[in-house]
């Protein structure tokens, strides 16, 4: 009773309310949130802290950036939910909050733009800067195995290099990106390499133009890092994913070179194996932590993802 009257209390206010319906969204720093509501940090940050303290949002420190997203557990989670499924779509107030939402996620995904269409080329050699890709290369050729693929969905694809990895075995392969500079390398790379059966595509990993349960390995090297909504992302690759099929999620584990955000536009630093886990509840998925590779600073970690169904026969 007391954490219901606590979590109650925490959402009662009308600042509250519209910061729940805008985590629902993305998940979004007291920076963002700023922009967004008009309001001063400090007002913003005390509002944080009670709803944090109320069970209502989740907080996560990543080097200099805190985070904010609705709780994933818990009463207070369950409540937010039912708030941010009660709220009118068609609020005034929420629509001008929406669109000035949608301003902010815009700036994030323009910034990885610009930093892809300046570094395009050289893209394969900055990633070789922060991880040994040989090494990474041949743990995930280890872990997909021979067998045939069917469709190959590789989110992300930059210069193609999973698809040209893959794509031999692949009845089917493709690949999306936003940025035309990758996808323009990414074509180049897979006609000189006689990759027929291998396509790629303008597209946004958040909403991907594919029916449900299409892929039966849906590939993010390195990408989940320059996210708006990782959560996100995953959940639209539970939707495309087969029956029977796998996620294989690359990426760095946790780290703190602040530098990779202003350099080289990453939004996040790292990912936790606890962190990766509850995306894929979310998603009704169940991921693995398979393989972690060491490096200094940078550590890769390799997730297979699997709908939580299809796992759980497999066990049996």
């Amino acid at each position: 009773m007391t954490d219901l009257l606590s979590a109650l209390k925490g959402a009662a206010e009308a600042t509250r309310l519209r910061i729940l319906v805008l985590l629902a969204r993305a998940e979004l720093t007291v920076t963002e949130l700023t922009q967004v509501l008009g309001q001063s940090q400090p007002r913003l940050s005390r509002h944080l802290k009670l709803m944090a303290e109320a069970g209502l949002i989740d907080r996560f420190r990543e080097g200099a950036w805190v985070f904010h997203r609705p709780a994933a557990e818990g009463i207070g989670a369950r409540l937010a939910a039912e708030v941010v499924a009660l709220a009118r779509a068609d609020d005034p107030v929420t629509q001008r909050d929406f669109a000035r939402l949608d301003s902010v996620l815009k700036a994030r995904t323009q910034a990885a733009a610009d930093y892809f269409a300046a570094n395009a080329e050289s893209w394969d050699r900055i990633r070789a800067l922060h991880v040994a890709e040989s090494e990474v290369e041949a743990a995930l050729d280890r872990i997909v195995g021979p067998g045939r693929i069917d469709f190959l969905l590789d989110v992300g694809t930059g210069t193609g290099r999973m698809l040209e990895l893959f794509g031999g075995r692949a009845l089917r392969g493709l690949g999306i990106d936003l940025s035309h500079e990758m996808l323009a390398i990414a074509r180049a790379r897979l006609e000189a390499a006689g990759l027929s059966q291998c396509q790629v595509r303008h597209g946004d990993l958040h909403g991907m133009a594919l029916g449900d349960g299409v892929a039966d390995l849906v590939v993010f090297h390195q990408v989940l890092h320059f996210a708006a909504d990782p959560q996100a992302a995953i959940t639209e690759a539970a939707r495309v994913l087969s029956p029977g099929g796998r996620i294989l999620l690359v990426d760095f584990l946790p780290h703190g070179l602040e530098e990779l955000r202003d350099r080289h536009a990453h939004r996040r630093l790292g990912f936790s194996p606890r962190e990766v886990a509850a995306w894929g509840r979310q998603a009704k998925l169940e991921f693995q932590l398979v393989e972690t590779l060491t490096g200094d600073p940078l550590s890769v970690g390799i997730w297979l993802g699997r709908h939580a169904a299809a796992a759980s026969s497999e066990r049996a």
